[in-house]
């Protein structure tokens, strides 16, 4: 795509820090660091976000993960956990609009990220969890 920011670093015409690129993604620091490591994998092909991807796009794409993450790790030995997120669409906090996966490490509580849910266990009763269940599954082909 012409406009998109994360094209032209996948293509090499805006610099960044690669951490990984192979045929099908391209990994890169994210220039915010939420922590230190913080990377984001994008692949190559542009998608918007997760509902663009095909089947074989995407196992292509998340089978790079681990390998990724695992190059954090050996990095980083004093990281004791790390966050996979992606967000799609902008009510999600998508902010560029080429899919891409952030993998934020941790090392301390109080390392200044938090994704906390919160406690909604109940919300919903077995009988409209089954139904909420049934409308997603009814949906996936």
């Amino acid at each position: 795509m012409e406009n998109c920011i994360f094209c032209k670093i996948a293509a090499g015409d805006v610099p960044s820090y690669k951490v990984y690129e192979d045929e099908v993604v391209y990994a890169f620091l994210d220039l915010s660091q939420v922590t230190k490591g913080h990377t984001l994998i994008i692949p190559k092909k542009h998608v918007t976000d997760i509902f663009e991807y095909d089947e074989k796009l995407a196992s292509a794409v998340f089978a790079r993960i681990p390998k990724i993450a695992r190059a954090l790790e050996a990095a980083f030995p004093d990281m004791e956990g790390l966050n996979i997120l992606n967000n799609n669409k902008e009510l999600a906090y998508q902010s560029v609009f080429h899919s891409h996966i952030h993998l934020i490490p941790r090392y301390e509580k109080t390392d200044d990220f938090s994704v906390h849910f919160g406690d909604h266990e109940g919300l919903h009763n077995p009988d409209e969890m089954q139904a909420i269940a049934d409308a997603i599954a009814k949906q996936v082909n």
